[in-house]
């Protein structure tokens, strides 16, 4: 009798969690397409709500009020630059079209100076010469290579387009979970207790820290050094210094903002006077080496853990998982740092006690 109560509490126990995890499966099928907007929600609303708690003091508590001048305020922020990158886009399209179909040149003839330059210059020179002289031979020298280019360009702008909606509605999703902060915080605060025990108001206050400070240190860094390349883009004349603007930008929250330097400063050297070009060049270092000061400054600023552990955790990420992992990657390496360090320090205690 006893071993049959056994077993059939053994059955009604693996019945029960079956279900459970039925449960919990078919809740992630249904919930699998809004993940990533409610995950970019969750970010944006944390990494914005000291700016929030600030604007609700200074309406007087208008909780609702504030949400929606702070999610109008961030939709601008993502909307003007989407803009400025498609008049970019079209103003270039509209005057390329009448040249193309008139036969006139697109490029410039070279300067001969170039001719001059060690290493590249003759080989510059050649490439410049053959699109300005002729631009369908050139493209037809390069067709594979322009047509794979192009193949790759549409499904990016796509891509991009999809991307900027997605992080407009996360905009809004952010927005109603600071209308609800309070309940939003009542439930993290029951979420992270309920992992974590004890110690869970510490490792939330650990993660919000670490998730603004990597918005802080990496995103704002790149969005600075992106207003000050843009400005010496437009005053050096550079064209399209919009799409050259977007395209710093992106390669400086990868970390590789000076590659796309180093193409815009040759430009200006070849088209401008020794003297625009030094200062332009000297601009360009000075927006460079911004990366290495403020993001010391910034980066792991208020995150109980050490600047290396969120800097790899961040990059690391990125690479694991997309622009989202800067955040996931930053917040799980500080987190299991934290738990790494009480796991020495317990063990520490339990060597001394024997």
């Amino acid at each position: 009798m006893d071993n049959r109560d056994y077993v059939n509490r053994a059955v009604e126990v693996s019945t029960h969690i079956g279900l459970i995890f039925f449960l919990v499966a078919a809740c992630f099928l249904i919930l699998r397409p809004f993940l990533p907007l409610i995950t970019w929600g969750i970010i944006i609303g944390i990494a914005v709500y000291p700016g929030y708690e600030k604007l609700q003091r200074a309406l007087r508590g208008r909780g609702v009020l504030s949400s929606v001048i702070i999610t109008i305020l961030l939709l601008t922020l993502l909307i003007v630059p989407a803009l400025l990158l498609a008049g970019t886009l079209l103003g270039g399209i509209q005057t390329l079209a009448p040249q193309l179909k008139d036969g006139t040149p697109i490029i410039p003839p070279p300067p001969p100076s170039i001719e001059g330059w060690p290493v590249i210059g003759a080989p510059l020179k050649n490439a410049w010469s053959l699109a300005s002289t002729n631009i369908t031979t050139a493209l037809k020298g390069f067709a594979p290579q322009i047509k794979a280019i192009v193949a790759g360009l549409l499904s990016a702008s796509a891509g991009i387009s999809l991307i900027m909606l997605q992080f407009a509605l996360s905009i809004v999703v952010a927005g109603v979970l600071l209308a609800k902060a309070k309940n939003a915080v009542g439930g993290a605060d029951s979420v992270a207790i309920r992992i974590f025990g004890e110690r869970g108001p510490e490792f939330e206050r650990l993660a919000s820290a670490t998730i603004r400070s990597v918005t802080i240190g990496i995103l704002g860094v790149a969005l600075i050094q992106s207003l000050l390349a843009t400005l010496g883009f437009v005053l050096a004349g550079l064209p399209a210094a919009g799409l050259w603007a977007i395209v710093f930008l992106i390669a400086a929250v990868l970390q590789v903002g000076t590659l796309v330097l180093i193409p815009a400063v040759i430009y200006v050297f070849a088209i401008s006077s020794l003297t625009k070009a030094v200062i332009f060049l000297v601009w360009c270092l000075v927006v460079a080496l911004m990366d290495n000061v403020l993001k010391p400054l910034l980066l792991g600023r208020g995150v109980p853990v050490p600047i290396a552990v969120v800097f790899l955790g961040a990059i690391g990420g990125f690479i694991a998982l997309g622009i989202i992992g800067l955040f996931v990657g930053a917040v799980f390496l500080s987190v299991g740092y934290k738990l790494f360090i009480a796991w020495l320090g317990r063990a520490s205690v339990n060597t001394q006690e024997i």
